[in-house]
């Protein structure tokens, strides 16, 4: 790959796999947007923080609702403010520009310097709102009919989708994008994420957390495994409740910190119990 941009190659806050890594600087040489998929809290959403961050751009985050609509990211005219304007004498109505104001997609096209642009979980919108996209990503440009005019981007924005597999996406609006899945972290990388966030934690409780973490992970029938996320915040709870490693060991103290749903708690208690013992904690000392 020739390299005629900034390399993306993780931050000291985000830990990348060489194959994302490689997806991510694919998906800038090539300006197309990248779709991410994963599942909930391996850090679709944090990638495109990290690639701003680790790049020196700005971020720019579109969060998608179920009721969001493709035209709510380019621009939005504001007929009530035109209206007011002209009965109370509020501006210039004249000039139809100071009522359109651009949506996030729009200001990533108008800046001058390259941003990374989030569009995140375009799943939650309408099946037809990534069709409704596809021109404008294309192009990076979209036309203001009120004004007659076509707003290009002068500098290509890094595009971040992320995707939590809700609903399908059209194949149409699937072929311009470079895809990649996260997939869950091994042993040894969730070691070096873990190591980020808490450089100091005793060697011999982090590989007592990592061993029943991953023994969680394989319980069938959960509805919702613990993911990184959450064990992040089990083990700032186990820090804080000055756990000792032996206690992971024989208990699952905090166990509320990993597991969310009361019916995985009743799958749990079955797979301790199978195991030979132990005891689920919900301790609340801190």
């Amino acid at each position: 790959m020739s390299k005629n941009f900034d390399m993306f190659t993780g931050t000291d806050q985000y830990i990348v796999s060489p194959a994302l890594k490689d997806v991510v600087n694919v998906s800038i040489a090539l300006g197309r947007p990248l779709l991410v998929k994963g599942e909930p809290g391996t850090g679709k959403t944090l990638l495109a923080h990290n690639i701003a961050r680790g790049l020196g751009k700005k971020l720019i985050i579109w969060n998608i609702k179920s009721t969001t609509k493709a035209r709510d990211g380019l621009y939005i005219y504001d007929t009530v403010q035109r209206l007011n304007d002209s009965r109370f004498g509020g501006g210039d109505v004249s000039n139809i520009k100071h009522y359109i104001h651009l949506g996030q997609l729009g200001r990533s096209f108008a800046t001058e310097e390259q941003v990374v642009l989030l569009i995140d979980e375009i799943d939650k919108a309408d099946i037809e709102f990534p069709n409704d996209l596809l021109n404008e990503l294309d192009e990076m440009s979209f036309y203001v009919s009120e004004t007659k005019e076509t707003i290009a981007a002068q500098t290509r924005p890094i595009v971040v989708i992320t995707s939590n597999s809700e609903k399908e996406l059209p194949d149409a609006f699937l072929r311009r994008c470079v895809f990649h899945y996260i997939d869950f972290p091994d042993a040894q990388l969730m070691t070096d994420i873990v190591g980020v966030h808490y450089p100091d934690l005793e060697k011999k409780l982090l590989k007592e957390v990592l061993t029943r973490f991953y023994w969680l992970r394989e319980i069938d029938n959960f509805r919702k495994k613990p993911s990184t996320s959450e064990l992040l915040d089990w083990i700032s709870a186990l820090i804080a409740g000055g756990v000792k490693p032996e206690t992971v060991a024989k208990e699952l103290p905090f166990a509320g910190a990993l597991i969310k749903k009361e019916q995985d708690m009743d799958v749990l208690a079955a797979a301790v119990q199978r195991s030979g013992g132990g005891r689920i904690g919900l301790r609340s000392r801190y």
